[in-house]
This record gives C-alpha cells, sequence and structure tokens, in this order.
C-alpha cells in the first residue's frame, strides 16, 4: 500500500452575484407531477418549503454566464491560492451533470468535455495535461476527489486540479416545487502528493452504489405543468424516497471511511457534506455518531451553506469547504492537523466520502 498522501494545496469557489429569495417564488404557479395544479396560497408554499429543506435564498448564474466559465473561475482562485503553475497541472478534473446549458436553451452541450473547456479558458499549453469528466451526481467533486488521489498514489499524475461546477437554474421546471432547492455555483481544489511526512492528506476513503429502483430517484423528466411541452426534460427527483436512501446508507459508508482511516471519531473535527437539505444533513450526521455511540451537537460539526446558497450539487462541497477555510462560515474553522470527513450523495444512486488530515 502506497504511503504517499494526496494533499489540497489550494481552493477556490465561485458564487453567482445573482440571488433568488423564497419570496420571488410566492407567486409561482406549481404542479404535483400528476400533473394537478398546488392550491395552496405561495406564501404557504415557500413556509413549508423554507421549513423542510432550511433553504432562505439561493445564487443562479447571471445569462451571460455558463458552467464552463464559473468552472474555469473557481480553477484560477485555487490556481492562485495553491501558488503553482498552471502548466505543471497534469489532470483537470470536471465533476457535474449537464455540461453547457446557455441561457433559454434546451440543449446539454458537452462535447468538447467541460474539462477540456477549463483547459482552454485557463489558457494551458501543455499537451500531457489529460482534461476529463466525471458524470456521478451530486457526488461528483468527491468522486473526481478519490481518483485524483489514486493516479497521485500510482505515481500515474504529481498534481491534479478537480472542480464540480453545475449550472442548475438552466434545467430546473418553473412550475417544480423542487426548482426552489436548485442554484448554481463551482468549487475547485489543488490535490498534489505531499511533500512533508506530517500525516495530512486523504486517508481513506469509501464508495457505495444502488442501481435497482434507486437509479431513478434522480431523473430527467417532463414538466409538471400540463399544457408544456413534453419533448422539452427537466431535473426532477423523488424527494421521500431520496429522504430515506440518505439516512439509511449514507452513515454507512461515513462510518466504513472512518473504521479504513483507524481514527477515533472523538477526533473528527468537521464533517462536509453534501448541501442537499438541512434536516436530512443534520439527521445523517446524527445517526452516524449514534453508530459509535455518541450523540453530538450537530451545530458544532456541520458547518452549512444552503441556508444562503441553496443545492448546486457537485459544487457544494468544494464551495463549503473553500468559505470555511477562508472563516466564511460564522462559527467555524479548520486549523493544520484538523481530522475531516467529507460526504455526499446523489443521483445513481451514488453515496462516497474520504476522510482528509488538514
Amino acid at each position: 500500500m502506497s504511503s504517499i498522501r494526496t494533499i489540497i494545496s489550494g481552493t477556490g469557489s465561485y458564487i453567482p452575484e445573482n440571488i433568488i429569495k423564497n419570496s420571488d417564488f410566492v407567486k409561482q404557479v406549481f404542479f404535483e407531477k400528476d400533473q394537478t395544479e398546488i392550491e395552496s396560497p405561495g406564501e404557504e408554499v415557500v413556509r413549508k418549503f423554507k421549513d423542510i429543506t432550511g433553504i432562505s435564498e439561493r445564487r443562479w448564474a447571471s445569462d451571460n454566464e455558463n458552467n464552463a466559465d464559473i468552472a474555469a473561475i473557481a480553477a484560477k482562485r485555487a490556481i492562485e491560492d495553491a501558488g503553482i503553475d498552471p502548466e505543471t497541472i497534469d489532470q483537470i478534473i470536471v465533476a457535474h451533470n449537464y455540461g453547457n446549458v446557455l441561457k433559454g436553451s434546451i440543449q446539454s452541450d458537452t462535447v468538447p468535455s467541460m474539462a477540456s473547456r477549463v483547459k482552454h479558458r485557463l489558457g494551458i499549453k501543455n499537451n500531457q495535461c489529460v482534461p476529463y469528466d466525471v458524470l456521478f451526481g451530486c457526488p461528483g467533486w468527491i468522486q473526481g476527489m478519490i481518483q485524483a488521489d489514486a493516479y497521485i498514489k500510482s505515481g500515474l499524475a504529481k498534481r491534479c486540479l478537480v472542480i464540480g461546477s453545475e449550472t442548475l437554474s438552466r434545467v430546473v421546471d418553473i412550475y417544480d416545487r423542487d426548482t426552489m432547492i436548485f442554484s448554481d455555483g463551482a468549487g475547485a481544489a489543488i490535490v498534489e502528493a505531499n511533500p512533508k511526512d506530517d500525516g495530512s492528506g486523504i486517508i481513506s476513503t469509501a464508495n457505495m452504489s444502488h442501481t435497482e429502483e434507486e437509479v431513478d430517484y434522480l431523473y430527467y423528466g417532463k414538466s409538471n405543468a400540463p399544457e408544456s411541452n413534453h419533448e422539452v426534460k427537466f431535473i426532477k427527483m423523488l424527494g421521500r424516497k431520496i429522504y430515506e436512501y440518505s439516512l439509511n446508507y449514507v452513515p454507512e459508508a461515513m462510518k466504513i471511511a472512518l473504521d479504513k482511516s483507524g481514527i477515533p471519531i472523538e477526533s473528527v473535527k468537521k464533517v462536509l457534506i453534501h448541501q442537499a437539505n438541512e434536516k436530512m444533513d443534520a439527521a445523517i450526521v446524527q445517526r452516524f455518531y449514534r453508530k459509535y455511540g455518541i450523540k453530538i451537537n450537530v451545530e458544532a460539526v456541520m458547518p452549512m451553506s444552503i441556508r444562503e446558497l441553496g443545492n448546486s450539487s457537485v459544487a457544494t462541497v468544494p464551495t463549503l469547504y473553500d468559505m470555511v477555510l477562508k472563516d466564511q462560515i460564522p462559527d467555524h474553522h479548520i486549523e493544520k492537523g484538523d481530522i475531516l470527513l467529507f460526504a455526499s450523495v446523489g443521483a445513481g444512486m451514488n453515496i462516497n466520502a474520504f476522510v482528509y488530515q488538514q
């Protein structure tokens, strides 16, 4: 087993400036999946949504921004933070779900790959720098980190750029209440072999996948509106199924990763989890700690950004990590030597996690 550890030497994120508040949806007409109109007053719909998800507002990309643009901005910030020459990057790994979707378009554009577009936007000329995409649902950035770690430990790469970027506002159905969950953003990290023998880096990882009935918990489907063009598809999800699935399996995957590390749970400083639903995330973390017979003050170990930023899929975890590192999340701070647990769940259905020493 390789003794090399992969460290995160720089981070960056891009949060769009366009703020969409819950109140902006009060006058929106929503329909159920069976296309019956939701007759509850808009204020009640929005209030219930906030109670369930914890989301007050979200960020959407401006009309002239696309996914590759915001991915490249986050990447540039991570490169600057690491203080490296971008020509020394061996791999560019971009996690996303829909590629570029231009404002007003119904097409998902993934040719060329998002990673190739990012390499182009960064002006990298090194032809040994390999760009490729990861389609893994919301856990895509963590999966990219796991892949980068494997390449670095094998000696096939020395330095990688891992990005999670998405513009979900381009693929939401405005007649579906779930529209209020989704947001846009990008987060990136430079990862490389740790030149020091100080214990820092990725210690252990875990993956889990269920693709029987779970494969359709998140899918591309028709609008809820009865008069809509059913040839046009939007992001759809079975919220209750995802909630139950996540509570059942994510704590288990987190435990697998931590147990493989050999680190006691008492040493975990922060849990950085995919920002999908505030109550769901809190329940996941509570169940994880209960597996060790421990009751925990969730707010002390679980920084959150979902209240203001919504669910930007693959971008939530790297963006959250970048924000905590830069003291942008109140009451949460990361110091050298801290043990962190990263985890995510999403379309596939896929789950992953890794243990990291700062």
